[in-house]
C-alpha cells in the first residue's frame, strides 16, 4: 500500500512564517494568533468525525491517528493513518461536504488547529500554498487507486505483507525494532481487507515461518527480504 503523505514543513510553515501571513492586515494576524491552537489529544479521542462540518483543518504535529469510515453494518474500516505531517479536515472544507472520515488518536497527539476562515484566505490568496495543496490532493488519489488495485488483486497473504512492510515505512519503528504502532487483530482485518479471524490466522503462519515477531499486538519484522517478496514489493 501506498507510503503516507508528510508536508508538515512545507503547510506548516506558511501559517508562520512572515511573508505568507503579509496577506492579512494587521489585526486579521492578531485575530488568527488568538484563534489557531495546539491541542493535545488523547490516545481514543476523536479529532474529527464522519458527517460532522468541519470549522477548520489540522495539522498533526506528533502522534498518529487512525482515519477510518463506519459501513452500514456498523464496522469499522480504516483507511489510513495519520502521522507527523498530515492535514485534517481540508477535504470537507474544500468540497463543502460533511466530514468523510473520523479521525481518532492512537496514541497521546498534538496538533495545531488553523479555523477555516484563515486556511481558505491562504489558499486563495498564496500561489505556492494552493500548488502544495493540488499536489497533496493528487497524490492521495493516486494514493487510492493503488490502495483499490491492491484489494482487488493481491491475496489477503500478498496483503498483509505489504501493509506490515507500509507501516514500518511510514510509521518506523522502536528502540526494539518492532513497529511503531500497536493494532488490535480487528484493525489489522480491516488493514488488509479480511475476517478478523483470517488475520489471526495469518499472523499467525508468518510467526511460525518466522518472517515476524510478535508480543501482544506489536510485531516485528524479521525477514524483510521474504516479506517483500511475498508481497511483491519492489526492493
Amino acid at each position: 500500500m501506498p507510503e503516507l503523505l508528510n508536508d508538515f514543513s512545507i503547510l506548516y510553515n506558511y501559517f508562520n512564517d512572515a511573508e505568507s501571513l503579509s496577506i492579512f492586515t494587521p489585526a486579521e494576524i492578531q485575530a488568527l494568533q488568538s484563534q489557531k491552537k495546539t491541542l493535545f489529544p488523547k490516545k481514543g479521542e476523536l479529532i474529527i468525525e464522519e458527517g460532522h462540518s468541519a470549522n477548520g483543518v489540522f495539522l498533526v504535529k506528533s502522534g498518529t491517528a487512525k482515519l477510518f469510515k463506519v459501513g452500514f453494518t456498523g464496522k469499522e474500516q480504516i483507511i489510513r493513518f495519520c502521522k507527523k505531517g498530515d492535514l485534517l479536515g481540508y477535504r470537507s472544507i474544500l468540497s463543502g461536504e460533511a466530514i468523510g472520515a473520523s479521525a481518532m488518536a492512537i496514541e497521546d497527539m498534538e496538533l495545531e488547529y488553523i479555523p477555516e476562515k484563515y486556511f481558505l484566505r491562504m489558499l486563495a490568496e498564496n500561489s505556492k500554498m494552493g500548488f502544495e495543496m493540488l499536489k497533496l490532493i493528487s497524490r492521495q488519489l493516486g494514493d487510492a487507486a493503488d490502495t483499490i488495485t491492491i484489494l482487488a488483486q493481491k491475496t489477503v497473504r500478498e496483503r498483509l505483507a505489504e501493509v506490515l512492510i507500509t507501516l514500518e515505512n511510514t510509521l518506523g519503528v522502536d528502540d526494539d525494532d518492532f513497529i511503531r504502532i500497536a493494532l488490535t487483530r480487528e484493525e489489522m482485518a480491516n488493514l488488509i481487507g479480511t475476517a478478523t479471524e483470517s488475520a489471526i490466522r495469518l499472523i499467525s503462519e508468518f510467526k511460525n515461518d518466522e518472517l515476524i515477531e510478535v508480543d501482544g499486538r506489536r510485531i516485528k519484522i524479521l525477514d524483510h527480504a521474504k516479506i517483500k517478496k511475498l508481497g511483491h514489493i519492489d526492493a
